[in-house]
């Protein structure tokens, strides 16, 4: 006797016929319980529903039985056990809702172990699917929270995020400054500062970190980490980095490279003196570069290259001068900006985007609207805007 897990019931008031189809159940290895009605048999669906039913019944009540099983969301067949008489009663009881269909008594046992070979190839497989649901209803379970907790984590990513940007419309010395930055994800990957570091001097940056999503934020926490350091490295006279846009770039890299995260940056960083009217400025790969304005003269792009941030151990950036003559407004960019510039080609964007400064767009607030920033849902990418004003020398 091969030994089966499949459950059997069997619901016949002849207890002769309903005993020796429970004999033969049993010597083929399946555990069989017989009632005379199912009323009786009600105790078992509850405890732990059959697989299968032999049930000589009539047709109105193998379809009532059906119902009943289809109300528990239970799927179990029902093979009709019956000494009808006529094709036309086999016929009534499938229509019923018998899977299959057995005469009694039941001489034919090579026909009877057919019948439930076939049948319970069909349970198997629908033990299998119901097996597989319950692993997918899971897993969708664990991906929803999953998600949740993803949500969250993001949640709280970008307030830290938003707690290290600068205030918006500071005034540094004589220079308005002010801020945009908005992320394509939740996270951003575009980072900006700007903040006095004496008497005299302004620094402001922009850094744009390869990639997007989590770790590429994880890497903005960095930069803000660094240039606090330098502040106060700076206040107790232990080093003087800050002073020098490209021994800030040096700090930079050198902090990435130790991270081991496989992340680079792009950044551009000017100091503004206002005793000297000067900018000196480093710049790491960074594009598009700033626009330099100045009241009733050039409106044009500052000038500069250099490697980009974290990926050589021993690089070098030049230092560039740029005399500041007159009032000026500098306006600092992300590439997420020529994403959204409505031109052919890169060179056409630059265009499109001196002729939008130039023609009085300068202003984080006038870009805005210029470009449309606030009606663009999906954004292809995080986009960063810095403005500095000169508006005490006017």
């Amino acid at each position: 006797m091969t030994s089966r897990t499949e459950r059997i019931l069997i619901i016949d008031p002849d207890e002769k016929a309903r005993a020796e189809l429970d004999r033969h159940l049993e010597t083929k290895g399946f555990y069989v319980s017989g009632y005379g009605d199912f009323q009786a048999a009600r105790q078992l669906f509850e405890e732990s529903p059959p697989d299968a039913i032999f049930v000589d019944m009539v047709p109105a009540g193998i379809a009532v039985l059906k119902e009943r099983l289809e109300n528990q969301d239970l799927s179990v067949p029902l093979i009709a056990y019956s000494g009808a008489q006529t094709a036309a009663e086999v016929v009534a009881a499938l229509r019923a809702g018998a899977s299959d269909f057995v005469l009694k008594p039941c001489s034919d046992k090579i026909a009877l172990d057919d019948v439930l070979s076939k049948l319970f190839d069909r349970v198997r497989v629908t033990r299998l699917n119901q097996l597989y649901r319950q692993e997918l209803e899971e897993a969708n379970r664990d991906l929803r929270a999953g998600i949740a907790e993803l949500r969250a984590d993001q949640r709280a990513g970008r307030k830290v995020q938003l707690r290290m940007l600068p205030d918006h419309e500071q005034m540094l010395g004589s220079f308005a400054v002010d801020h945009l930055i908005k992320p394509s994800l939740y996270l951003s990957g575009d980072f900006l500062d700007y903040f006095r570091i004496d008497s005299d001097k302004t620094l402001v940056y922009i850094a744009d970190v390869s990639g997007h999503g989590a770790s590429s934020a994880f890497v903005t926490v960095l930069l803000k980490n660094l240039t606090n350091r330098l502040q106060r490295n700076m206040r107790r006279g232990s080093s003087d980095d800050i002073l020098y846009p490209d021994r800030f770039l040096e700090r930079i890299n050198s902090e990435l490279l130790d991270t081991g995260l496989g992340k680079h940056v792009t950044v551009f960083v000017g100091i503004i003196s206002e005793r000297d009217r000067t900018l000196r400025y480093a710049v790491g790969a960074h594009f598009p570069m700033p626009i330099l304005s100045f009241d009733g003269g050039e409106t044009a792009f500052l000038e500069g290259n250099g490697l980009p941030v974290g990926l050589f151990e021993e690089p070098h950036w030049e230092v560039y001068e740029k005399p500041l003559s007159g009032p000026f407004r500098l306006i600092l960019f992300s590439d997420g900006i020529l994403e959204v510039i409505k031109a052919q080609g890169l060179d056409e964007k630059e265009r499109r985007l001196l002729e939008l400064v130039s023609g009085g767009s300068h202003t984080i607030a006038s870009l805005n609207d210029a470009l449309n920033l606030e009606q663009i849902v999906e954004l292809p990418d995080d986009i960063a805007l810095v403005s500095v004003t000169d508006v005490v020398s006017k």
